[in-house]
């Protein structure tokens, strides 16, 4: 058994995108319900860094969540903020920049953002997978410049195919209850 889990191919073949969030007296509930919010709860989650596989398939939530199972071990790329203060602005971001080359490797960078509103934590999530995967790539740019202007410059040199995020953001529950956000690239296995 152990000789076959070392043999196994842990390069994921899908990839697919969640969003939640959850309110509760206690942080670790908190968690919990944000987890559930965005479906992956029933899974024991592994966090990895930032790299998006090689000829990964990205797949609608719905068809991802439907191959998991209860206490599966579950890779992810995840992005979590909290707060116990009133009316604090939190935001989590997954963002994604993929290879014109299919058999090159891409990028996820995670976001944890407080006073930030979605819109500008996930193009930030976004722009940092950009710059990630522009700087492994050599495509030059000018890290002054604004996000918008260096997309199109990314995506003019051919080499950055797709850029996207996904962002969770709430405000903290104004009666001072935990309040937690969560985003995350979750990773299938097989075929």
């Amino acid at each position: 058994m152990f000789i076959e889990m070392v043999q196994m191919d842990f390069v994921p073949k899908k990839v697919f995108f969640v969003k939640g969030n959850g309110v509760h007296k206690d942080r670790l509930a908190s968690f919990e319900l944000a987890l559930r919010d965005a479906g992956i709860q029933k899974c024991n989650l592994v966090y990895v860094s930032s790299i998006f596989p090689p000829g990964a398939k990205i797949i609608p939530a719905a068809e991802g969540l439907k191959q998991l199972k209860p206490g599966q071990i579950t890779y992810c790329v995840m992005a979590r903020a909290e707060t116990n203060e009133p009316n604090r602005l939190i935001a989590a971001a997954i963002g994604l920049a993929i290879p014109q080359n299919r058999e090159a490797y891409g990028y996820l960078s995670e976001h944890h953002a407080y006073g930030q509103k979605g819109s500008i934590a996930g193009e930030y999530a976004e722009d940092l997978a950009a710059t990630m995967l522009a700087t492994t790539l050599g495509v030059p740019f000018d890290p002054g410049q604004a996000w918008d202007e260096r997309k199109q410059i990314y995506k003019a040199s051919g080499h950055i195919f797709r850029t996207t995020h996904i962002c969770q953001s709430a405000e903290g529950d104004k009666d001072g209850r935990w309040t937690t956000a969560v985003a995350a690239a979750v990773f299938i296995m097989d075929e």
